[in-house]
């Protein structure tokens, strides 16, 4: 067996080195000492050469700061490591994936902003498949006066380059406007009857459109999109809303937390949302997905309706309540954000918000509703 280093004796190692006359001059206890700070030496050199290392793969409290500050504002941003030579920074684009807002619902449902999907590459991916896409709106009694510039903004702006479906329910159909369409889009009229209440009108829009599901919507679309009517559209609203099932933030609660929301409190109605629970409130004015959701989900609302008034009771927000609460149950697949819905008279034009895809119409309800 070779010896090992450990097992040559000091004066071996002196002669070898050539320092026989250094070992004459030097004393017994001198030898020692000068063998202590050898091996203190050599420890340090190691651990000089391994701290080195460390120093270059590590990220300094600085960058450990900076990938603490992206996971909170942004969970899908993954930490890179920064080494001594840093690439040159290219400047920030609107298309860049965003910091400043929320990214992802709890159950990692998309929420759609501008700048956190490109309308090219979706359009490439929905032109393939050739969908339809069907909008349901409600123009009854006097709400048919918004009629024309929905529909005239919603050409200009909606789903521009797909086949849509316009199907309005109304108990005016003369009154329905005859407006330009793009190659594949038409306006279909459904007629209905109307209610003494507009809160009436408002429920009964979940049975119109399950009911119409079997006669239209089926055989006719691939997706739905119902819509409120006293609105315009204003930018883009394309495919990147298209998903199974999705909803739209409030843009009233977008901010405010869930004890805040005006859910259905009392526990007799079917809508019905402890506190404590929840985790967006959605609005009313604008839901979708694919036609079998669409359908699943006006069915059970309309089904909790009819058992609230059974039982006398009527919830606080009527249909939006019980799509509140169907939202709960059934997570939305994808979740659009307040740009694709929102009042500029009422709630300014806060800085987060890129574009104004979908906004409301000023109006005075009092002289439309219940006329």
């Amino acid at each position: 067996m070779s010896p090992s280093l450990f097992s040559f004796s000091p004066p071996k190692v002196w002669n070898m080195l050539g320092l026989g006359t250094l070992k004459e001059w030097l004393s017994n206890n001198s030898k020692r000492w000068l063998w202590v700070i050898l091996v203190l030496a050599a420890c340090l050199g190691v651990y000089r050469f391994f701290t080195l290392k460390l120093n270059i793969t590590t990220p300094g409290p600085e960058l450990q700061k900076s990938i603490s500050i992206q996971h909170q504002h942004n969970p899908t941003v993954q930490p890179c490591v920064q080494h001594q030579e840093k690439p040159k920074a290219e400047p920030q684009t609107k298309s860049q994936r965003r910091i400043d807002v929320p990214l992802l619902t709890p159950w990692l449902a998309p929420i759609v902003w501008d700048g956190t999907f490109d309308k090219d590459i979706l359009n490439e991916q929905f032109q393939d498949r050739n969908v339809t896409i069907g909008l349901t709106l409600f123009a009854i009694k006097k709400y048919v006066v918004f009629l024309k510039l929905f529909l005239e903004t919603a050409e200009k702006y909606f789903m521009v380059g797909y086949k849509v479906n316009y199907y309005v329910f109304t108990d005016r159909p003369a009154d329905v406007p005859k407006i330009p369409l793009q190659q594949g889009r038409k306006v279909i009229t459904l007629v209905v009857q109307n209610y003494a209440r507009w809160q009436d009108i408002s429920m009964h829009r979940m049975e119109m459109i399950s009911n119409f599901s079997h006669q239209h919507f089926f055989q006719e679309v691939d997706y739905l999109a119902c819509m409120d009517v006293d609105m315009k559209f204003s930018d883009h609203l394309g495919v990147e809303i298209l998903s199974s099932l999705f909803g739209t933030l409030h843009p009233g609660y977008y901010r405010a937390q869930p004890k805040s929301f005006s859910y259905e409190r009392r526990p007799q109605s079917q809508a019905y949302i402890p506190k404590g629970k929840g985790d967006f409130y959605y609005a009313g004015g604008f839901f979708g997905g694919t036609v079998q959701q669409v359908y699943e989900m006006t069915k059970a609302c309309h089904e909790a309706m009819l058992i609230d008034k059974k039982n006398n009771i009527e919830a606080v927000w009527h249909d939006e309540s019980h799509l509140n609460k169907y939202l709960f149950l059934h997570k939305p697949t994808k979740v659009l954000s307040p740009e694709y819905l929102w009042d500029e008279q009422l709630l300014g034009r806060p800085a987060f918000l890129r574009k104004l895809r979908y906004v409301a119409v000023p109006k005075n309800h009092a002289e439309i509703r219940n006329k």
